[in-house]
C-alpha cells in the first residue's frame, strides 16, 4: 500500500509518501506563500522524485485540522480531487494528533499547540498507551492559562510542549508550568507530513476511510468571515 499525505494545517506545508515497508520521500517547505502556489508543484516534483505517478497510489490522506482555514481549505480540496481523479480512498487524520506522533513511547504527556488567535491556542493532550496516543484532553480552542490549570489538575509531573502556539506563549507556560515544561526540540515543532502518512497507514488498514462527499476541515470554531455574515 502507498499513501500520499499532505499536511496544510499551518504556514509548514509538507507532503509525504509512504509505503508499507516505510517513508519513501517527504518535504516540508516554511515559505511566505500561500499553499496553492506551490502545493501541486510540490506534490508532482516528489512523485518524479519518487518514480511513482498519481495512478500508483492507493490511499490519499489529510490533516483536516485544527489549523489555519484557508491551509486547511486548501489541502481536503487537493486531496478531494485526487480521490475523485482515481477513485482511490481518503483518510483523515486529525492536525494534533499527527504532532504528538513526533514523540512516540515518550512516559511524559504531550501538549500540542497552534496559535488560535484572540490570545487563544487549538490545543489537545495526548498519552502514549502502548500503541498509539490516546486523548487526555480533547482538541479544544482556549486560553493558555486555562489549558495549562487542567493538565496541571491531569498530570502532576513534566509534559512537553509542541507547536507555534508554545512558542508564542512560552514565557507564560514557564511561569506556570516551571521546570515541568519541556519545550520540543525545533525539528518537532513544526508539523510532519510523514506523521500524517503513518497514522493513515494504521487507519487505512483498519478500513476507516473518509467519505469525500461529507469531508470538511475539522475548524474549532467558525472563520472571521462566518462572524461578521451571519452577524
Amino acid at each position: 500500500m502507498k499513501i500520499l499525505a499532505i499536511e496544510t494545517s499551518t504556514m509548514l506545508g509538507g507532503i509525504a509518501i509512504a509505503a508499507d515497508s516505510g517513508l519513501i520521500a517527504e518535504v516540508r517547505l516554511n515559505v511566505k506563500s500561500t499553499h496553492s502556489e506551490r502545493l501541486m508543484t510540490e506534490t508532482d516534483h516528489l512523485l518524479k522524485q519518487s518514480g511513482l505517478m498519481i495512478s500508483d497510489i492507493d490511499v490519499f490522506a489529510v490533516a483536516t485540522g485544527p489549523g489555519s482555514f484557508t491551509g486547511l481549505r486548501i489541502g481536503l480540496s487537493t486531496v478531494k480531487g485526487f480521490s475523485y481523479a482515481t477513485g482511490k480512498p481518503i483518510v483523515s487524520v486529525p492536525t494534533l494528533e499527527a504532532f504528538a506522533w513526533s514523540f512516540p513511547y515518550c512516559r511524559y504527556p504531550v501538549c500540542a499547540m497552534l496559535d488560535a488567535r484572540k490570545k487563544e491556542v487549538y490545543t489537545a493532550l495526548f498519552q502514549w498507551d502502548g500503541e498509539g496516543f490516546a486523548r487526555l484532553i480533547n482538541e479544544v480552542s482556549i486560553k493558555v492559562k486555562r489549558i495549562l490549570e487542567d493538565i496541571r489538575l491531569l498530570s502532576a509531573g513534566k509534559t512537553i510542549f509542541t507547536g507555534e502556539g508554545s512558542l508564542l506563549y512560552k514565557d507564560e507556560i514557564v511561569n506556570i508550568m516551571g521546570e515541568d515544561a519541556i519545550f520540543a526540540s525545533m525539528d518537532k515543532m513544526v508539523t510532519a507530513p510523514s506523521n500524517v502518512a503513518a497514522i493513515a497507514m494504521k487507519k487505512a488498514l483498519r478500513g476507516e476511510f473518509s467519505e469525500p462527499v461529507s469531508l470538511v476541515p475539522f475548524y474549532l470554531r467558525r472563520s472571521e468571515a462566518q462572524i461578521k455574515r451571519d452577524d
